[in-house]
This record gives C-alpha cells, sequence and structure tokens, in this order.
C-alpha cells in the first residue's frame, strides 16, 4: 500500500504567520483597551473618569495591569466593552 506524500505547508505557514501578526496588534476579545503614564494623582483622575464615563457593572471597566514607574509615574492599561447590551 503506498503512503500518500504530505501536502505543501508553505500556505498554512503563511496563514498561521498572519494570523500571529494580526494578533499581536490587536487581541481578539473584543475588549477596547488604552493604556496611560501619568503622575499618581492625574493616574487616578483618569481611571475614576473612565469608571464614571463607563460603569464596572454595564462595560466591564477594569486596570487590566499596571506598573509603578520612577518619578511617582504610574503606567497602567484599562480596558472596557465597546458597547453596553
Amino acid at each position: 500500500m503506498r503512503v500518500p506524500p504530505r501536502p505543501p505547508l508553505a500556505g498554512l505557514k503563511r496563514s498561521i504567520d498572519r494570523g500571529r501578526a494580526n494578533q499581536s496588534i490587536k487581541p481578539r476579545d473584543g475588549f477596547v483597551r488604552e493604556t496611560f503614564r501619568l503622575p499618581r494623582t492625574d493616574a487616578r483622575a483618569k481611571a475614576r473618569e473612565w469608571f464614571d464615563r463607563w460603569p464596572k457593572q454595564a462595560y466591564w471597566t477594569e486596570i487590566e495591569s499596571w506598573f509603578e514607574r520612577p518619578g511617582d509615574i504610574i503606567e497602567f492599561t484599562i480596558r472596557r466593552l465597546p458597547t453596553a447590551d
């Protein structure tokens, strides 16, 4: 019995590479994200502005990550859903 030859994988590799490249640009989970680097007081005000404008209960708004940088600078990423259904 003859074993069939393997299919060419160049097209599959290109497709996978394209998908990975697009994924690094924008996550495909439906959330809107924005990253800020602000002094501590301004960072608190910006986070409060987001939570007031897009309430957590409706938009699943949350601080996704945050870091303290030198000079009392806070870098944080906040995310929310684009609409409240």
